[in-house]
Parts: structure tokens; sequence; C-alpha cells
């Protein structure tokens, strides 16, 4: 392990990674609020059909994703953590631009389950991060990351909505897809991964008796699945992801239906939703290193209270530019989250199998993506549009009972 470290510096990778993650993310984050108001681009008329239309496109994403974040987690454990890095990249860059030519939204729904299963640039970059590392420094190397990806998430949206309103929803996916191009050249060439004469790990064999697809399955997935602790953090992890995801997709259209006439929605929506990643930038730093002193399980109780309080003041505003405040202190506890919950797995996964731990998390999170947006969007049609911020608030009292439950103390 020390002769990997030395051959293959730690350092380098991080920063390479924290480059290349940073433009995937801005990439990824230029096109993504903007996609309900493409698909009225695409021709789809009326409020209802714009909003069940939205929760179906960003569900196929996460439905795919779901299905195939495990399966390249165990593949990333046999047969190396870049190879994964690239396949999400290059993966993104092409489906990306191929959206830009969607004629219509079941074109545009497809393409992105497609995406879906090729990409996962997080879960493949935080593996890969997680396992370069020495132990001593994984918190910090994960919290670095978690800076990158967030930082993107707060600068792609305002550049979305700048290019989206100056240039047209199309030119941002083409954006998109340059970008993700960019993120995969630079790991191609800048990093290093220790060559291993043998895949990291083997699922159990029998001696002298074949195994069954379903045993072979069980083989890659039981360090993930057969661990109480685990299973635990991954049942908070569901219930946190669910919360934020459940008014993200109507975010947009709720800005437009509470702006002035004639406003430029696509760059208010790109202003709302960069304060919010830029206040998961700074909590993904700062809550992470905290965490460290004070514990796991209270910052995420902490976060998960004051995502309630955030998400209620969001149902309750009159105009557009009062969500950017509360967006904020949800971004804060949304970075907060993540860095305790993925510290908590490095801690717990079982050395060789990172992968297929974080990319059974990967399919948590990508579950909460299916069932939030359409869950969202359903609530959004049938009630209102406050109505997918009140129900957040909802889940994340759940997720605080959970956590109280489920998570040893301190």
């Amino acid at each position: 392990m020390n002769d990997d470290h030395e051959q293959v510096p730690w350092q380098q990778n991080l920063r390479a990674m924290w480059f290349a993650e940073l433009v995937a993310i801005i990439g990824f984050a230029v096109v993504l609020p903007l996609l309900p108001l493409y698909v009225k681009d695409l021709g789809v008329e009326g409020e209802r059909q714009a909003r069940i239309w939205s929760g179906l496109i960003f569900s196929a994403h996460s439905v795919t994703m779901a299905i195939f974040g495990p399966i390249w987690g165990s593949l990333s454990d046999r047969y190396g953590r870049k190879v994964m890095v690239e396949r999400a990249m290059f993966g993104g860059a092409v489906m990306m631009t191929l959206m830009g030519f969607a004629q219509s939204p079941l074109q545009l729904t497809i393409l992105r389950a497609i995406q879906g299963a090729l990409t996962g640039t997080v879960a493949a970059a935080t593996t890969l991060v997680a396992t370069s590392a020495p132990k001593e420094r994984k918190g910090y190397a994960l919290g670095t990351l978690q800076m990158a990806i967030y930082f993107g998430a707060s600068v792609g949206p305002l550049l979305g909505g700048v290019v989206a309103d100056t240039l047209g929803f199309r030119a941002a996916f083409y954006i998109t897809g340059g970008l993700l191009l960019t993120a995969g050249v630079a790991v191609l060439i800048f990093v290093k991964e220790p060559s291993r004469e043998e895949p990291l790990i083997n699922p159990a064999k029998k001696t002298g008796e074949k195994m069954t697809l379903l045993e072979r399955v069980w083989g890659y997935l039981s360090p993930a699945l057969a661990s109480g602790p685990i299973l635990g953090v991954l049942v908070v992890r569901l219930l946190l992801m669910l919360g934020s995801r459940l008014p993200r997709p109507t975010l947009p259209l709720f800005v437009e239906a509470i702006s002035s006439p004639g406003a430029r929605v696509a760059t208010i929506t790109g202003v709302i939703t960069g304060a919010g990643a830029l206040g998961g930038a700074v909590g993904g730093r700062e809550l992470g290193k905290l965490s460290d002193r004070v514990g796991y399980r209270k910052i995420l109780i902490s976060c998960a209270l004051l995502s309630i309080v955030c998400y209620t003041g969001q149902s309750l505003v009159e105009r557009s530019l009062w969500l950017a405040p509360f967006q904020i202190g949800i971004g804060l506890a949304m970075g907060g989250i993540l860095a305790s919950v993925r510290a908590l797995l490095a801690d717990l996964a079982p050395e060789g199998r990172e992968g297929v731990v974080y990319g059974v998390e990967n399919s948590v999170s990508s579950v909460a993506n299916a069932i939030g947006p359409m869950t969202g969007s359903a609530l959004a049609a049938a009630i209102g549009l406050r109505a997918p911020f009140l129900a957040a608030s909802l889940v994340f009292g759940g997720a605080v009972l959970a956590i109280l439950k489920l998570l040893p103390r301190d």
C-alpha cells in the first residue's frame, strides 16, 4: 500500500480529479436547471404537461443510474478506478451533445436514460480519490473533492442561464459536451493508477461447484448489503436525498410563476441554484471538518433540521429572489450531509470493496433521484408549485427520526 502511494502520489491524483470533476460538474449543472424549460421549447404545451414531462426526464436518468451504479462499482474494484472515471466523462460528453439535437420530449427522455447508464462521475471520482489517498488523509481528500463538485454546481447554473437566454437551450448542451470531453482528457493524461497484475477482488467461489448468476451478484454486493452499519447509513442517505429532490424539477417553474412578467427566468433560476451550490461548497468543507471533531451523527441531525426550516421558508416566498438565501441554507446543509455520509462509508467499507460500496450508495441516490422528481412533479401538478417544498420538509423530519434510530451515538 505504501509503495503504491510512493509510486503514484495521491496529491497529484487529487489535484487532477479536483479539476476534472469541477469541469464535469460545471457541464452537468449548465443544463440541469434548464431541463424543465427545454421541455417547453421542445413543444410541450400546458403547465401540467410540462411538470409531468420534467419529472419523467429527471427520473429516467436516475432509474438507469440506480441499476448500473453497483455494476460499474464492482467493475472498478476488479479492473481499476481510472477507467471508470473515463467511461463516465466520455460517455457523458457524447450523450449531452446528442441531447442538444433532441426534437421531442420522448427523445430527450431516452437520451437521459442512456446518460444515466453510462455516467456517474461523482461515484467514480469518489472511489478513485478514496482509494488513492492514505487512510489518515481520506477525509481531507474527499472534502476537497466535494468542494470541486459544489463549486462546479454553483458556476454551472449561472453559465447555463446566461447561455440559454442569449444563445438558446441547445447551445447549453453543446457546451456541456465540450466541458465533459475536457474533463475526460484531463483524467486520461494526469491521473495515475498503480498497475495490478490481478483484479482487485473476485467474488467468493464455491469449490467444485459453479456459481449461479444470483450468487455472483450477491458476491459483489454483499460488502454493502450484508453490513448492518452500512445499510443504516444508506437508509439515512435515501431519505435525505429524497427530500432534497422533491422540489428540484419544478423549481424553475416556481421561479417563473412568482417572477414579474418579462423576467429572465433562466438567468434567475441559475443564480438561485448557483447560490445553493455555493453554500454546499462551503458546507462540505467546513461542516466536514467540524464533523471530525463533534461527530457525524450530530452534523447530520443539525443539517436535516436546517433543511426543514429552509424548505418550509421557500414554500412561503412571494418573490423569486427570496429563494436565494433559503437555497444557500439548503446548500450548507447538504454539503454537511454529503461530507458526513461519505466519510462514514469510507470508514465502514472493507478494503478493496470501496467501489461497490460507493456504487450502491450511488444507486441509493439514484433511486431518490427517480422517486423524488416524479413525486414532486405529481404534487405540483395536483396541488400546486408550493407543495413539493412542504413535502420535502416532512421527509427531512422522517430523516431526523431515522438518524436517531439507525446511527449510533458519536
